[in-house]
């Protein structure tokens, strides 16, 4: 019997902890000491990753005829981030704290005492809200409140790619601070390629980089991060009947890859930037609370018309039908992997008492366990490791990512499989010599089933349906 116990208060650091130690997330270049804000998947990791990234690229692309996949290039013409707005206006409020000199984000510390400051609000607008609220905020390092004037801080990196002049500061390349622009810029070219007509959509999965002032909070604000994206074209007088046909499919599709319901929410944005219909954000309960997965905005009109205005290009689209030109309305949906990630590593941490011993579990949805299956003989002599390893491989050719494991107690190797998330193990003992016959351990109920060898393969995939 086991017994589970409710979520301990230190789950963060539990998950972290956990992350590193198995090989799920690993801080970038410890050996010099860190890099902050920047991460590495290890060798679990980067299969939950992928398996994440496959599951929405099936959801959002696959499973659909009207939307087509890009790769855009990270770098672009400095002029694409000028039309976007970036280079003017991508920026965070940076205060100092005159105690420690801690660097901070200004409101992220109003945002911890529970005061929004909207982010299109002046300089001068932060530093009023935050005045006012100054005696409650202290400085997360020293804890004294003491800090110098808000300065708005641009978010781009810049690159002195193909710079060879050297004065590169003054005409910076950058690298893209999102994935959308990339997409916007290709609409003519998808359009022409693939003979698509409106309503379609554009989908990507790529990296993006922003100079965060104090990333925090594990793998959900990094510096270096990647970005699932679809961007949907529409007629103008149809954009909010198909936003709300997306925000219907994004809401399923988490429930489809086996989130808890309850563990999520909408959050309306109240303060629209000024060519937005409308903004929600699917909120999800992280460790530190409800914060933003994924955003599903309506965007106008004004991403092909800055394009246009910048780059001295029509991006009219021709109806073929009444042949009326327009410039076509947008909605997306854009989500985090590493945030997703950190979501699914959530909502399968579990510790529980079994026979009095405890027991830590990811109970991962089957479809993004990173290791399907665990081979473990019961013993390392060759009369049962040579059938375990054949076994094995024999597994892996039916495309499932298998783990083979022959030290230590077959205790401890199924509590290694439990911490990792692996939904099933095959023990194969000295009556397998005799009968042909395994054994499979269910990771969540523990049962264990007998099973011919001839028909494992197909067992173990009716499992993970």
């Amino acid at each position: 019997m086991s017994e589970k116990i409710s979520a301990p208060p230190d789950l963060m650091e539990k998950i972290v902890s956990l992350c590193k130690r198995r090989g799920f997330i690993f801080p970038s270049s410890e050996i010099y000491g860190g890099f902050a804000a920047v991460y590495d998947y290890g060798p679990l990791g980067v299969e939950l990753a992928n398996n994440i990234k496959a599951a929405w690229w099936k959801a959002m692309v696959r499973h659909r005829d009207d939307i087509v996949g890009l790769d855009s290039a990270i770098f672009t013409s400095p002029r694409v981030w000028e039309a976007s707005g970036h280079v003017g206006g991508f920026s965070d409020p940076l205060a100092e704290c005159k105690s420690c000199h801690a660097r901070l984000r200004v409101d992220h510390l109003l945002e911890d005492i529970g005061v929004t400051a909207d982010e299109k609000m002046s300089e001068d607008e932060i530093n009023e809200l935050f005045a006012a609220h100054m005696k409650d905020v202290t400085c997360p390092k020293c804890g004294k409140s003491n800090f110098s004037a808000a300065k708005k801080f641009n978010l781009l990196v810049k690159s002195n790619l193909g710079n060879f002049a050297g004065d590169w500061e003054k005409e910076p390349v950058y690298l893209r601070g999102e994935t959308c622009q990339g997409i916007y810029i290709n609409f003519p070219n998808v359009l022409n390629a693939t003979r698509k007509r409106v309503p379609f959509g554009i989908a990507q999965i790529g990296k993006a980089f922003r100079n965060e002032i104090t990333a925090r909070q594990f793998v959900f604000r990094t510096r270096e991060f990647e970005q699932m994206e679809m961007q949907y074209f529409t007629a103008p007088d149809q954009e909010m009947v198909e936003y709300e046909k997306l925000r219907a499919a994004r809401w399923q599709y988490y429930l489809d890859i086996g989130l808890k319901e309850e563990n999520l929410k909408w959050h309306k944005h109240e303060n629209l930037v000024f060519y937005a219909k409308e903004a929600y954000d699917i909120e999800y309960n992280f460790p530190f609370g409800f914060k933003e997965l994924e955003g599903v905005h309506a965007r106008g009109n004004y991403d092909l018309t800055q394009h246009s205005k910048f780059s001295g290009q029509e991006l009219l689209y021709t109806d073929p039908v009444s042949g009326e030109k327009y410039l076509p309305h947008i909605i997306e949906s854009s989500v985090g992997v590493g945030r997703t990630v950190l979501a699914v590593l959530t909502d399968a941490y579990t510790e529980e008492i079994v026979d009095d011993e405890p027991r830590v579990v990811l109970r991962f949805p089957y479809k993004l366990a990173p290791i399907k299956v665990a081979v473990l003989p019961l013993s390392k002599k060759e009369e049962l490791s040579v059938p375990a390893r054949a076994l094995a491989q024999k597994l892996r050719e039916a495309d499932l990512a298998v783990d083979y494991d022959e030290t230590q107690s077959i205790g401890k190797r199924y509590r290694r499989q439990d911490e990792i998330g692996t939904p099933f193990c095959v023990t194969v003992d000295f009556d397998t010599l005799e009968d042909n016959a395994v054994t499979i351990r269910d990771r969540d109920s523990m049962e264990q089933v007998r099973v011919p060898m001839a028909t494992l393969i197909e067992e173990i995939q009716k499992r993970l349906l």
